[in-house]
């Protein structure tokens, strides 16, 4: 009979009870050795001359003691030998170049703080929240990718369409209608990109988020984003004209592209941010960069001072 890897099974014991202790214990033996009968009771084992080990340290002329019969016993009358190893004392983990990292939780994002009056807000190297607001057309994702490459510091995209699609089977597409199933899938997609954002911001990682946000809807729009990301979020409208919207509307292909009566509607509804206060940047003759380059300018003067929203 063979072991799985190979190696023969030891003989088993003739007489006696169980393996003997050189079986338990084996030495330099081969585990195939023969083992021999077990000496008879009273008498010390015989001890043959040991196999030859190499050189070692002179002990003297004392005999050396035969081994015990298992670790920490000894023959009545003997003191057991101390163990050739002590046992190993727990230390530090070994350091490693990957395994658990500690993360800060992610809790709300506060309004960001007011530079003195002698220095000027740079955006480009502040942590920042950022919510681009815009119709389907407007160039938001186009925009927000841009800014978030160009960063001199670690910046996240975060598109509420994208985490929308992340529900394939059942997924509720706005275009066949708005109902319950539509309206609860946005509203879940928009508590997980606040999460998302507010744990890249507790790890020093600042986020731009975009997102169609009607004015007529306020505690739906920008009120859950607040509720979900926090008051620190700095909101931008992205607001071309009409007839830029719709050129872009043009060149998209699946459920992201819409009806241009659904295009015309919704941009009509944008323009109710006229007169609300937050920020608007009109990027008909702007390209991606240059919209971000103003993007950068409005940030700027949000920081030194908050829009109220």
């Amino acid at each position: 009979m063979q072991h799985a890897v190979g190696s023969p099974l030891p003989p088993p014991h003739q007489s006696g009870h169980g393996w003997s202790p050189a079986a338990q214990h084996p030495g330099p033996h081969h585990l195939g050795a023969h083992q021999g009968p077990p000496p008879p009771q009273g008498h010390a084992p015989h001890q043959g001359p040991a196999p030859h080990q190499g050189p070692a340290p002179h002990l003297g002329s004392a005999p050396v003691p035969p081994p015990p019969s298992a670790p920490g016993f000894a023959p009545p009358g003997q003191v057991p030998p101390a163990p050739l190893h002590a046992p190993a004392q727990p230390g530090p983990p070994a350091t490693e170049t990957t395994g658990h990292v500690q993360l800060p939780p992610g809790g709300p994002v506060a309004m960001p703080s007011t530079p003195p009056a002698t220095a000027s807000p740079d955006p480009t190297t502040t942590t920042l929240a950022v919510l681009l607001i815009g119709p389907a057309g407007a160039g938001k994702t186009s925009v927000a990718k841009y800014w978030a490459d160009h960063r001199r510091v670690p910046t996240a995209h975060i598109s509420l369409d994208d985490v929308r699609e992340w529900v394939r089977s059942g997924f509720a597409d706005p275009q066949s209608g708005w109902n319950d199933n539509s309206e609860a899938q946005y509203r879940l997609a928009r508590r997980t990109c606040g999460f998302a954002a507010r744990n890249f911001l507790a790890n020093g990682i600042s986020c731009i988020l975009d997102d169609a946000v009607f004015p007529d809807r306020p505690v739906v729009g920008l009120g859950g984003w607040k509720r979900h990301v926090g008051p620190g979020l700095l909101p931008v409208v992205l607001l071309p004209g009409l007839e830029i919207v719709l050129e872009r509307n043009a060149e998209r292909t699946g459920n992201r592209r819409l009806t241009d009566e659904e295009v015309a509607r919704i941009h009509g509804r944008m323009a109710g941010w006229y007169g609300s206060g937050l920020p608007i940047i009109d990027n008909s003759q702007l390209d991606v960069p240059q919209t971000a380059q103003v993007l950068n300018d409005v940030l700027t003067r949000s920081i030194a001072s908050p829009p109220t929203w």
